[in-house]
Formats: C-alpha cells, structure tokens, sequence
C-alpha cells in the first residue's frame, strides 16, 4: 500500500530522535485528513529491529533499509534513496524533524523530486487536499502562513514543537525492506569520526535551558549558568556575543546562527535579547530574563524578568530550587 504521509525516523546508533517521533505524531494527525496511513521511512545499518518502536508510536507501514552505506547519516545516500522510494511511490507530504540532519535531507530531495520545500514548521495546515505550514520569518518576528503549489511537500518540524505521541504497544503495521541505491565508492562524503559531549543534555530536546549572554563578563561567568541548569536538570545555551567572545563553545549556541530551541522553560542570564537570539529561542513556553539592563530587548519577550546582578540573583535561585528540589 502506498500512503500519502511520509514521515524520515532520524536515529542515530539505534537510538530514535524524540523529535522524529513528534512528527511521526504529527503525521499521524495529518493523515487522517489527507486520508491513507503513514509510513515511516528507516534508514541505517541494524535498524530494522526499530520497526515496533516506530509502528507503536503511529507508523502504519515501514519501509527500512539495512546497508552499510547507511550506517553514518550522509546526505547524498539518504537523499538518493528517499527521492528514489519518493517517485516509485509518489507520496503527497513528507516529514522530518527539523534538525541538522532532517534540513540536510529533506533539502536536497526537494531539489531532486521538484517538490515543495518548508523548513521549521510549527504548525501543518490540510484542507481538503490542499497542504500549508506555519512558520517563522524575518528572524522569527513573523508567523507565515505559506502554501504548497506542487507535490511532494517536503516540511521540517521544529524540534518540541509539536506533542510527543503516546505508544501503542498493541499497534501493527508492515515492514518492507528497501535496498540501498549508491554504492560507497560513488558517495563522497565519509564519515571519519563523532566528537561526542557527555553528561550533557541536549539543547535541541532539552525542556529546560539556562543560556548565558555579554552580560556574565567571562568563561568564568558561566560558573553559575551551569550550576542553576544542573539543579534544574537542564541544557546550557549561550548567546552570539559569548560564543564569539570565546567563552563558551559554539555548541551551546541559539539563535539564527546557532540552534532554534523550543523548552517549556528559557532563563536568559546576561542577554541583551538581539533579534537573531530571538529568533532561536522565542518560541519557548515560558522565558524568564536576568539582567541590569531595565531597557533590555528581552523583557518585551520575557513573561517574567529580574532587574539586577545575575551573579547574586543566579546563585540566589540555585540555592533555592537546590532546597525545593532536594538537591
């Protein structure tokens, strides 16, 4: 059966993306208006044993695909064979999260299938046929609502956008198996190696983020940015001016030119609020800002906002959660 709602499970290791599953929930929803199930698209090398945890979550049909060439995220194999699957079977929408690795995908198919493309959607509109998305422009300081004028719509979703689905054990769907459609000596790109953080938590799934700005003066200034965000079982960002600065890794970075994040909680610590850093972060939940600056850009954004030393405020709110919390 060929469905109309596609949906790419980004994993890594045999690890599912949360953000993978949101659109797999949000596929799920769209569905039922576009009519016909969902199929998720498994690519990797040892991920076929992924299959229930996708069909549980809201997957009708599998197509999976088990090949070395596979094994590390690389754009040109997983475009080819998604743009290759894509035509044979002609799919009305295509997901993925909006990540490094869905944006890399998902853009180049689009190319390749003539498709529509939209990125960071926080919204996904079905009329009848007729597919729109919701999302940012002009550095998020506008909600767009843009419509698809040709088929297939390719959309990445921001990351904790959307809702985490429920798993159904007692779902069932098929698996088929796919075969990979570029040898390895033709693709590239190679893998040679991943550099990874520990004892960290991500900032693109993290609920809670603590992100530090110009204001804390230093490296040593994050001293107490990392201690509230662990108290509080939270990631660390940082704004542009501490980044370039040196202080703090581009890693922790958000906004137009680092991660676009969407906590339930966002404490800016020092941040003046720029519009490129709003832009990463102003779909939060709830946005508390700490500063000096009464006049700051992010108390027009901030629910809550704190006039003063962050580093007797900060250190003050740490003590307390740290009681609360039991830590």
């Amino acid at each position: 059966m060929s469905h109309k709602t596609w949906v790419f499970i980004e994993q890594f290791r045999g690890v599912v993306a949360p953000a993978a599953l949101e659109a797999l929930g949000e596929a799920r929803r769209v569905a039922a208006a576009l009519g016909g199930g969902v199929t998720a698209l498994l690519f990797g090398q040892g991920v076929v044993g992924l299959a229930p945890q996708v069909i549980a979550h809201g997957a009708d049909e599998v197509l999976a695909a088990d090949d070395a060439t596979l094994a590390e995220f690389r754009a040109e194999p997983y475009a080819a064979l998604l743009t290759k699957l894509a035509g044979e079977r002609q799919p009305e929408l295509i997901l993925a999260a909006a990540t490094t690795r869905g944006r890399d995908l998902l853009g180049m198919a689009a190319v390749d299938l003539n498709g529509a493309a939209f990125a960071d959607v926080t919204a996904v509109h079905v009329e009848g046929q007729a597919i729109s998305a919701m999302r940012p422009v002009y550095a998020g300081k506008l909600m767009a609502n843009v419509a698809a004028a040709r088929r297939p719509v390719l959309m990445t979703l921001r990351p904790r956008a959307f809702p985490l689905p429920e798993p159904d054990a007692a779902r069932t769907g098929a698996v088929e198996k796919v075969a990979a459609v570029m040898a390895e000596d033709a693709i590239a790109t190679k893998v040679v190696e991943y550099a990874v953080e520990t004892g960290r938590v991500s900032l693109t799934e993290a609920r809670i983020i603590v992100s530090g700005g110009r204001g804390v003066g230093g490296p040593e200034g994050f001293g107490p940015v990392r201690e509230l965000a662990e108290v509080l079982g939270g990631a660390v960002g940082a704004s542009r001016a501490a980044v370039d600065a040196g202080w703090i890794p581009y890693a922790h970075q958000v906004g137009q030119t680092g991660k676009t994040v969407s906590p339930d909680l966002y404490i800016a610590v020092g941040i003046s609020g720029a519009i490129q850093h709003q832009a990463g972060m102003r779909s939060a939940k709830t946005i508390v800002a700490i500063t000096k600056d009464p006049e700051a850009p992010i108390f027009k954004l901030a629910q809550y906002g704190i006039v003063g030393d962050l580093f007797a405020i900060v250190p003050a709110l740490t003590a307390e959660f740290r009681k609360r919390l039991g830590k």
